[in-house]
């Protein structure tokens, strides 16, 4: 991690004069004014701060772990945010210091102390602060100070700053925060000649790679064949048949090959040589971020990098300017002067930001946990509420700079989800990119699972509803609706201005503001709302545990009375809306073609996108009508498995609905995909599965990553990790421990923890067990000084949590099936996995249906294999690890032990064996 001004003037800044307080599981620690350290029960920390103003690092994980509703705190985390906008740092005491080249603490007591040196250090830099051009910290600090009721940090800002600050003195919000001014404006280029033909040879690919490779070193025999073998979907599409079939790489790949590299040098071969673009897709974050540090070393100079590279993710991730200009619009006048907190330092983050990424990139994850979603993260176009060229912001716009950067881009770095969704919403003469590298494949099914199922559900249908009528019900918002957004595009045609009236008025039928209390009251609305309300009654009389905390559904049939009548009466409201929206778009279409030669470039711009949107919510429509037909006809759809679900998040239920999904995600994928894709590959370290059948263990990796369905030219192939995982891991099955006793589990899980000293990541299948256990021995774990994080506990997102695990070689973490994908941690960091039981597959109806289709007993344990293959593949990471695999289920079956590598001994032992020979082997 690089340091931030490890040298400072030693002329000390003003900071405040207040305590300084740091929280672990048990205790809290108090810097007094005078210096002095002194240690409190959570309870007794509590009463002693009162209604005083404390320093702290991250107030809401601080408050959490007090059992506090909120401190008067001075976060330097905001601090830090203000300061360094745009500067990854992990968000403790030790991740800070580390960040700014500050001596990281040596002992609990000493956190108070690095608190205030980490103060000092920030109020320092601000005195060289780079953005002062663009997001000037003077008029920012005084909007966020909000004439002496805001921000607490303001004052110390100023006088860093060598000014006064005056609370009497008046700031304007909207100019002060005016950041988009400052924004380089999105540059036209024609659009790119296609691409050539030319193959890429293995030995090119090799010798691109060696290229790359700083060290002779550095070469690895396995990661040159493997970049061979990529260059198989650089091949000429096939002319043999009328219709053009891909040529498609199917490859697995062992941690430690360096398929990243392996890839990529094949990839920039083939684009410099044809003057083409490949797309790189993923999955993960941490993904992402390695492909951005390979990318580093192939293009050193950042100038050069920044023409070659782009990064494509959905809309959904991207910093909106409108929605940022509400803000600062507001700030001054909203009743919380959190408000004008968060537009402040998101300020300061948009001046310093590359690319208004959100959901990653330069953008602190732990920041929407400071100052709240709306403020943060919530400032993505997440509704689909973008006016295109009608914005004043559309030529400094982050997505467009993003989608036109990507045009004449040699590599693009997507995600899974984009590629699903265009894909999904693409006609045989879309414009789609012709070569794909899907990286962690094994991540492929679910992504298309998402992005072509339908949900016919109280919060989709009341999106409709708003993206229709815009806001409703007196509540302040930017949503527009169709109307203002489409009304001058439809101005002076009576026929396109009578079918946008028969839209809105039709949508009438969809759930409105409010539906949520109407059903509690038993008064749902006619239309979307009944049909809602009669399906949560049809859940609840035929689900078991309707008392649980978790989600339930049940079939679709038998289909009760008032199910199948209220549905009849949606359908034909459902079909009112979209007859006329897809006449309209049809009109719409033929304006752009009849008045091309008139039609000004943002009018065209306005009109594509108009199209495209309505487009999109009729096929979204269609989908729902056709899933009301279903009901109705009583035939089911052999493709499809539907059902209804109230679904529920700690009790509370927040969605109702009717819900169809594929049963084979990927034939509906690799249609869409096959009309557009020249070359296709599909990597990742676990694709197959680990039987004694080879052929059948190939046939699984081609039908999870759709290629079955895409095309007839495979090439497949294995390259073994150069691990010695014999001699580098440990597999132990506890056999004396009760997985339902939850005691029993909790104990289990702190001796291991203590056996390994740390670097251990807990796995459960339960976020309620989650929970029992992390509350059971956080506090033991911590006198034994090692801090224990946890997902779904502690107030932070798992980037964040993963973040801070692998910066304290003796943290544990505690999560999920989320947590386990999102971790990459090389090292001492992680040198225990344990898992709290065998991870089979939840019985869902879903479920149900693919287990039927998809071999019964086998695709169950096919799953779980993967599962667990998955989570061993993340204890060794480089040459020199050393890592400990732990299941707490004595029922794992035999048949699963293929999901870990040849060779490994597996050991049914006691806990108390276990921890000791856990402690011997790591040493």
């Amino acid at each position: 991690m690089a340091t931030l001004s490890p040298i400072r003037n030693p002329e000390k800044v003003k900071i405040p004069n207040i305590p300084a307080v740091y929280t672990n599981a048990r205790e809290g620690f108090m810097l007094s004014t005078d210096g002095e350290v002194s240690k409190f029960s959570h309870a007794a920390l509590i009463r002693k701060i009162g209604e005083n103003p404390v320093l702290i690092c991250h107030a809401p994980y601080t408050c959490a772990r007090l059992g506090a509703q909120t401190l008067h705190a001075y976060d330097i985390l905001e601090l830090f945010a203000f300061v360094h906008p745009a500067c990854f740092t992990v968000p403790t005491p030790v991740g800070l210091a580390k960040t700014l080249g500050l001596a990281p603490p040596q002992s609990t007591e000493d956190y108070p102390y690095t608190l205030m040196e980490i103060t000092n250090a920030l109020l320092t830099d601000l005195r060289n602060d780079p953005w002062k051009a663009k997001a000037d910290p003077l008029k920012i600090a005084g909007v966020m100070g909000q004439n002496g009721k805001g921000w607490v940090w303001t004052p110390f800002i100023f006088s860093a700053l060598g000014a006064n600050y005056d609370e009497k003195e008046i700031y304007v919000s909207k100019a002060d925060l005016n950041i988009w001014k400052h924004l380089p404006e999105v540059t036209e280029q024609a659009p790119p000649p296609p691409p050539s033909h030319y193959p890429v040879t293995g030995e090119e690919a090799k010798q691109k790679l060696l290229s790359i490779l700083n060290t002779a070193s550095e070469k690895r025999d396995a990661q040159m064949n493997y970049a061979a073998a990529i260059t198989g979907m650089f091949a000429p599409p096939s002319s043999n048949t009328e219709n053009i079939t891909p040529n498609a790489v199917l490859l697995e790949a062992g941690t430690g090959v360096g398929k990243t590299l392996g890839y990529l040098a094949p990839a920039i071969e083939w684009a410099q040589k044809n003057k083409g673009s490949v797309w790189v897709s993923t999955f993960t974050k941490n993904l992402q971020r390695q492909i951005g540090q390979e990318l580093d070393r192939i293009y050193p100079d950042k100038i050069v990098k920044e023409s070659k590279i782009a990064v494509r993710k959905g809309r959904e991730n991207y910093l909106c300017l409108l929605n940022f200009e509400d803000v600062a619009a507001g700030a001054m006048l909203a009743k919380s002067a959190n408000t004008a907190i968060a537009g402040g330092i998101m300020a300061r983050w948009i001046a310093a930001t590359s690319d208004g990424d959100l959901s990653g990139g330069d953008f602190p994850g732990w920041l929407s946990g400071l100052l709240g979603f709306a403020n943060t993260t919530g400032l993505a176009d997440r509704r689909g509420e973008c006016i295109y060229a009608a914005c004043d912001h559309y030529h400094r716009c982050f997505v467009e700079r993003s989608i036109r950067k990507a045009r004449h881009a040699e590599i693009v770095v997507a995600n899974h989800a984009l590629v699903m969704i265009q894909t999904a919403d693409s006609g045989a003469d879309s414009d789609l990119p012709r070569h794909y590298i899907f990286d962690e494949g094994h991540h492929l099914f679910d992504a298309a699972d998402s992005a072509y199922a339908g949900h016919l559900t109280a919060l989709e249908t009341y999106e409709l509803r708003r993206w229709l009528r815009g806001n409703e019900g007196g509540k302040k918002s930017r949503a527009r609706g169709l109307k203002k957004r489409a009304e001058d595009l439809v101005a002076g045609d009576s026929t396109l201005e009578n079918y946008l009236g028969d839209i809105l008025e039709a949508s009438r039928c969809l759930t409105a503001e409010g539906w949520a209390a109407r059903m509690k009251e038993k008064q749902p609305s006619q239309g979307a709302e009944e049909f809602l309300y009669h399906v949560y009654h049809q859940v609840l009389a035929r689900s078991d545990g309707r008392d649980t905390p978790y989600s339930i559904e049940t079939d679709t049939f038998p289909l009760s009375d008032m199910v199948a009548e209220s549905a009849e009466k949606l359908k034909k409201s459902l079909d009112k809306i979209y007859a006329p929206m897809l006449l309209l778009s049809q009109g719409l279409r033929k304006k752009l073609s009849d008045q091309a030669d008139t039609l000004d470039a943002d009018s065209r711009r306005r009109l594509d996108a108009t199209i495209a949107s309505i487009g999109l919510r009729g096929r979204t429509l269609n989908a729902w009508i056709s899933m009301l037909e279903t009901l109705k006809s009583g035939n089911a759809q052999s493709e499809f498995i539907d059902w209804m679900e109230i679904e529920r998040n700690d009790g509370r239920t927040f969605d109702i609905g009717l819900y169809r999904h594929y049963i084979d995600p990927m034939k509906p994928f690799a249609q869409s995909l096959k009309p557009h894709a020249h070359g296709v590959a599909v990597t990742s370290a676990t694709l197959r599965d680990s039987t004694e059948d080879e052929n059948e263990n190939w046939n699984v990796a081609r039908n999870i990553s759709g290629l079955a369905h895409l095309t007839p030219h495979i090439t497949q192939e294995s390259f073994a990790s150069p691990f010695d995982y014999p001699s580098c891991t440990k597999v132990f099955i506890i056999n004396d421990v009760k997985k339902d006793d939850l005691a029993q589990v909790s104990a289990a899980y702190r001796v291991l923890f203590e056996a390994a000293k740390g670097g251990a990541l807990g796995l459960f299948t339960a976020i309620q067990r989650l929970r029992a256990v992390h509350d059971k021995i956080a506090g033991a774990l911590e006198d034994k000084g090692l801090h224990l994080y946890a997902q779904h506990v502690d107030a932070m997102d798992n980037g964040t949590l993963v973040d801070i695990f692998r910066d304290d070689v003796n943290a544990c973490l505690l999560g999920t099936d989320a947590v386990r994908d999102g971790v990459d941690v090389p090292g001492d960091s992680l040198r225990l996995i344990v898992f709290d039981r065998v991870p089979w597959p939840r019985p869902t109806i879903l479920h149900r249906a693919r287990r039927e289709a998809f071999g019964k007993k086998q695709y169950d344990e096919r799953i779980t294999r993967l599962k667990l293959k998955q989570a061993f593949g993340r204890l060794i990471r480089r040459s020199g690890d050393r890592g400990v695999f732990v299941m707490l289920d004595s029922m794992l079956p035999s048949r699963l032990y293929g999901a870990f590598p040849e060779g490994v001994e597996i050991q049914k032992v006691g806990l108390a064996e276990a921890a000791e020979k856990i402690g011997e082997f790591l040493g």
